[in-house]
């Protein structure tokens, strides 16, 4: 399949493009690199899938040096014209959009870059999708949208029309225009809830790499709500799986006597471990694969912030046998491994 990786210089995109390119998949990759974070990591990544960053320049395709069939692009998803074209050139198969404006917390202090990135963007790649008969489009969505919600596990029939930041809003806003744009135009859209994703090239603003660092510099760490949390750790090998066997097999392909129903063309799914970690925990354990325990900092709960994540992941394992099977302890032994490799040499 030719396929479209939207946020490909970024933390799950990366890996997957790998994983695609491993299964002989032709792949297009687009990213702004802006500066969230570091951008250095980001030409890392790109650099290690055989992308040279002294050819990466706007709207000029590069090629890979280590995966012949992959094409990357720096891009905005947010330019209209440039996204059009993309769409009229390459003629998709499928896409993926993992492009978006990250982060519970910067939501609070940036509130217009997320509705620029993931709504004004992400209209651009159902547009993109609409016009050019595109098969099928994976796209991000966060386990952020079930809020305040009590239920656990959160189940993708819940209720969660009371977002708690922005971020939330706006992907839950990616949900129901996919729903829209399924109904309308009648093509297949699948929407994943990740849950807490972390492992090896992570992003440096969440908490594996923020505890890391900060341990092994003797520097307290930040543990919000006194250490009271709790997150449905995802290690971002199952999370790449899970979404590898989606692209190649859309959810309407799964029941095929219900793939003319309007249903079967619009897919949500959580894709999480299914077993909620005590952020203490998660800590310790990071303390001991560095051989060092953390200074802590006690603080309240963070505004925009849940006290526990818990994926109900049942349908995901019904239609497409989905079984995340990497524990907290490899996860977090292999996360620590690349750290030194990267931030320590």
């Amino acid at each position: 399949m030719k396929i479209l990786v939207t946020g490909s210089a970024g933390f799950i995109g990366f890996h997957l493009v790998k994983a695609l390119a491993s299964k002989g998949h032709e792949i297009i990759g687009i990213d702004n690199i802006n500066d969230y974070y570091d951008q250095n990591l980001k030409y890392a990544r790109l650099q290690e899938s055989g992308i040279n960053r002294e050819f990466v320049v706007d709207n000029l395709e590069v090629s890979s040096t280590t995966l012949p069939c992959y094409t990357f692009i720096k891009m905005d998803i947010t330019d209209r014209a440039a996204m059009e074209q993309l769409f009229i050139k390459f003629k998709f198969d499928a896409v993926c959009n993992l492009a978006a404006q990250a982060g519970v917390r910067y939501s609070l202090q940036n509130p217009y870059s997320y509705v620029e990135s993931n709504v004004v963007g992400f209209l651009n790649i159902l547009e993109g999708c609409r016009h050019n008969s595109v098969k099928h489009l994976v796209y991000a969505s966060s386990s952020s949208v079930y809020g305040m919600n009590k239920k656990q596990p959160f189940s993708t029939e819940d209720n969660v029309d009371y977002p708690i930041s922005i971020y939330a809003a706006t992907k839950k806003s990616n949900e129901l225009m996919a729903h829209c744009y399924s109904h309308l135009y009648n093509f297949q859209t699948t929407g994943l809830r990740f849950f807490t994703v972390y492992g090896p090239w992570g992003r440096p603003d969440m908490a594996p790499i923020l505890f890391a660092d900060a341990i092994s510099n003797d520097s307290p760490i930040k543990v919000f709500n006194n250490g009271d949390l709790e997150r449905d750790f995802t290690y971002i090998d199952d999370i790449v799986i899970g979404i590898v066997n989606i692209l190649e097999q859309p959810a309407n392909m799964v029941n095929p006597d219900e793939s003319s129903t309007p249903s079967a063309l619009y897919k949500l799914y959580n894709i999480g471990n299914n077993k909620p970690v005590k952020l203490m925990d998660f800590i310790q354990t990071i303390e001991i694969n560095l051989g060092k325990e953390s200074l802590k900092e006690f603080l309240p709960m963070q505004a925009g912030d849940v006290y526990s994540t818990y994926a109900d992941i049942e349908p995901l394992i019904n239609d497409f046998s989905y079984r995340p099977d990497t524990s907290i302890i490899d996860g977090i032994s292999a996360f620590i491994k690349w750290f030194r490799e990267y931030y320590q040499k």
